[in-house]
């Protein structure tokens, strides 16, 4: 749908985002999408263990109620409050990413993310510190979220802002890979733990060896982010060539809900369904699965490794087909595909077989990597530069947010009055219908204007 102009009292002459100049080298491009990669990996590594260590762990540790469904759901529910703390993280690093750079942004994110996830980890439980030790947990949760709100968007930006015209969604879906990395790294990490420590090792002190571990992936990470040049619509040259200064805002979020209300929105539901899909799959079905169905623990957390390893597998032949065809195919075969995969995926459950489980979490996390891969070139060129970090970013987030965040406690309620899988198919489903129709309400956006 067209923008219509407004005029923001609150926008200044200040110097800021304008047409870019020509686009990297190619390994250029490639090393800084690699190092957006690496970034957002350790981001998702965070945020994936401490939904693991909630789905296993967290609940008695510092929720103990003697009732299993009230101390899960309280330990989910602190899941959820950092992403409720997300929209935050949009305001803040959307400002400062939209007026100052993507890199600085990014690079104060991801310490942030570091100091809460070692926080956690050196956390004293219920039995030692009371009502002290949930209270904190829950500031160092919402820490966290206000992280993540940035992360998104800067990392993603960074990349398609360096692409090689006809590549902004190749090189977009490369840290698109992230959170499934990330998964998969926390995998790595959690599965040899508990096999060495054992269920009893892993809930008495062996849960925090992964949340410690993050100290040197953050190390690394800052060491990558600070090494990566700058997006180069905020380059000298840029502004330099520039036929006049683009107006910046002092508060990006004002301009975005006055002139761009509509994309916002529909972007919102774009990214819905896929949220539910990835954090149903990867956080819930991990507890659900072992609680209520007697499935083993490393079953799930296998069924769940292999699916996100075979969406990573697809997320980059997904985003060359999207710049070659368009955002909106790609992305609405992978929302057609959810909406009739849903039910079937999470009705696996009840077989209790691992092949079964695998196969069905397989297909399902492969549609997702079509919807998924596409949508950060795609959300990023729905908005113009001076708003695009907090246009994309507050897109994302939101939809991780309602479609994502509440997830497992939706559905730990959802089961705990009518105990089937099945409900959880219906739930995913419905959301990724919102997701097509928003879709095809949208415009196709791979020939946009993208660096003004």
């Amino acid at each position: 749908m067209p923008d219509s102009p407004a005029k923001i009292a609150l926008e200044t002459a200040r110097p800021g985002p304008a047409v870019a100049p020509p686009p990297e080298p190619k390994s250029k491009a490639a090393r800084i999408a690699v190092a957006s990669l690496i970034g957002t990996t350790i981001e998702y590594y965070d945020f994936a263990v401490y939904g693991t260590a909630a789905a296993l762990v967290l609940g008695p540790a510092f929720f103990p109620s003697g009732n299993d469904t009230a101390s899960s759901l309280a330990a989910f529910l602190t899941f959820a409050a950092a992403f409720l703390a997300r929209p935050l993280g949009v305001v803040l690093f959307g400002t400062i990413g939209d007026r100052l750079g993507r890199r600085r942004a990014l690079v104060t994110s991801l310490l942030l993310m570091g100091v809460a996830t070692v926080g956690v980890g050196l956390l004293p439980t219920y039995e030692t510190a009371g009502l002290l030790a949930p209270v904190l947990l829950v500031t160092l949760r919402l820490l966290q979220g206000v992280s993540m709100g940035g992360e998104w968007g800067g990392a993603v930006l960074l990349s398609v802002e360096h692409a090689p015209p006809g590549r902004r969604a190749l090189y977009a879906s490369i840290p698109q890979a992230g959170p499934s990395l990330g998964f998969l790294l926390s995998s790595a990490v959690i599965l040899p733990t508990l096999h060495l420590a054992g269920r009893d090792g892993f809930t008495h002190g062996a849960w925090r060896i992964p949340f410690l571990l993050s100290t040197v992936l953050v190390l690394i990470g800052l060491w990558v982010r600070t090494t990566v040049s700058e997006s180069p619509v905020f380059s000298p040259e840029a502004t330099r060539t520039a036929p006049a200064p683009t107006p910046v805002s002092r508060f990006p979020l004002g301009v975005l809900l006055q002139q761009h209300p509509g994309r916002l929105l529909l972007g919102v539901g774009a990214a819905l369904g896929g949220s539910a899909v990835y954090y149903l799959t990867i956080v819930y079905s991990i507890s659900y699965g072992p609680k209520s169905l007697d499935i083993p623990q490393n079953t799930m957390l296998t069924a769940a490794s292999v699916g996100a390893a075979a969406g990573i597998a697809i997320t980059v032949p997904a985003a060359r087909l999207a710049d070659r065809v368009g955002r909106r195919p790609v992305m609405l075969t992978g929302a057609v595909g959810c909406v009739l995969w849903a039910v079937p995926m999470y009705a696996s459950l009840s077989s209790r077989d691992a092949l079964t489980i695998t196969g069905a979490y397989t297909v399902g996390l492969v549609l997702l990597a079509l919807m998924f891969s596409p949508v950060a070139a795609f959300l990023a060129e729905l908005f113009p530069a001076r708003l695009r970090y907090t246009g994309a970013s507050a897109a994302f987030i939101l939809a991780n947010t309602l479609g994502g965040g509440f997830a497992p406690s939706i559905a730990t309620w959802l089961n705990s009055q009518w105990d089937s899988p099945l409900l959880l198919g219906f739930y995913t489903g419905g959301l990724c219908l919102v997701s097509l129709l928003c879709l095809l309400a949208l415009p196709e956006t791979r020939d946009c204007e993208f660096d003004t």
